[in-house]
């Protein structure tokens, strides 16, 4: 199969989402969506109808965003979180693919919709495919903000995905420098500050996806992880790629691993 096709399907799966232009204060997985301008980055924060566990305001961050609302991929998950009091929130910072510029977008966003929302300092990750790239490498800058991490067939080596050619681009860097320089934005090689800070992950991940295997990205987190003497669990779907399906976006065990912040950290 060419590039072109693989390209064709990632963004097939990415792009759905719910468009904030024709929303006003909308009813989006039942909650209410509020638009947050940043100025260069457009985000977006669904706030619950109740609030959570005793009055609580916890969040799920979903990445990536291409548009300007929540991709549809969650609308099952992100209605069981929206009914128990959590807020879903997102932020376009355009293809970065985990680049410096959009960890610094994804940290003024933030600080904004923390302050704005009141919403509890530690958010429950959820990146999706490159949206991996792009939280992990800020989780590992901000581990103290973050509560736990839920990913789907996520990518976490450049290398595997867009490959290095692109992502040099996006990193506005030679394919060498990058080369030279990869330990500071590859997120499998910066896992030990989220391991450190206790950080719980739950990745689920097909194990014939062509696009972002299995053994480069959730496999190699797992074992590196694990060895740090982090917890995570790692759920293979076996005959099943990079695809949105329901095994990978209706499985109850990641709505109860995010509303849950995960299992209880290791003791230090």
């Amino acid at each position: 199969m060419t590039r072109r096709f693989f390209l064709g399907l990632f963004l097939s799966i990415c792009l759905p989402a719910v468009s904030v232009a024709n929303l006003s204060a909308a009813d989006v997985f039942g909650g209410t969506l509020h638009a947050v301008d940043l100025g260069d980055y457009q985000g977006f924060v669904i706030e619950p109808k109740n609030p959570g566990p005793e009055g609580s305001r916890p969040w799920i961050w979903y990445a990536p965003i291409l548009g300007n609302g929540p991709s549809n991929n969650i609308a099952w998950m992100g209605r069981q979180l929206i009914e128990r009091g959590f807020y879903i929130v997102g932020v376009n910072v355009g293809e970065s693919m985990g680049n410096p510029a959009g960890r610094k977008g994804y940290s003024k966003f933030y600080d904004e919709v923390v302050a704005k929302f009141k919403l509890e300092p530690k958010a429950r990750l959820l990146p999706q495919s490159r949206g991996g790239l792009m939280l992990y490498n800020w989780a590992a800058e901000n581990p103290e903000k973050v509560r736990s991490i839920t990913g789907i067939y996520t990518v976490c080596d450049l290398r595997s995905y867009p490959r290095m050619e692109r992502a040099a681009q996006a990193y506005g860097m030679t394919q060498e420098e990058l080369e030279k320089h990869l330990a500071e934005h590859n997120p499998i090689d910066r896992l030990e500050p989220l391991a450190k800070a206790g950080v719980p992950i739950l990745h689920i991940h097909g194990d014939v996806d062509k696009l972002v295997p299995l053994e480069k990205n959730g496999q190699v987190v797992h074992d590196r992880y694990k060895k740090l003497g982090g917890k995570m669990e790692l759920i293979i779907v076996p005959g099943k790629g990079h695809e949105a399906v329901k095994e990978f976006f209706e499985d109850q065990r990641l709505v109860e691993f995010m509303a849950t912040a995960g299992p209880p950290a290791p003791e230090k």
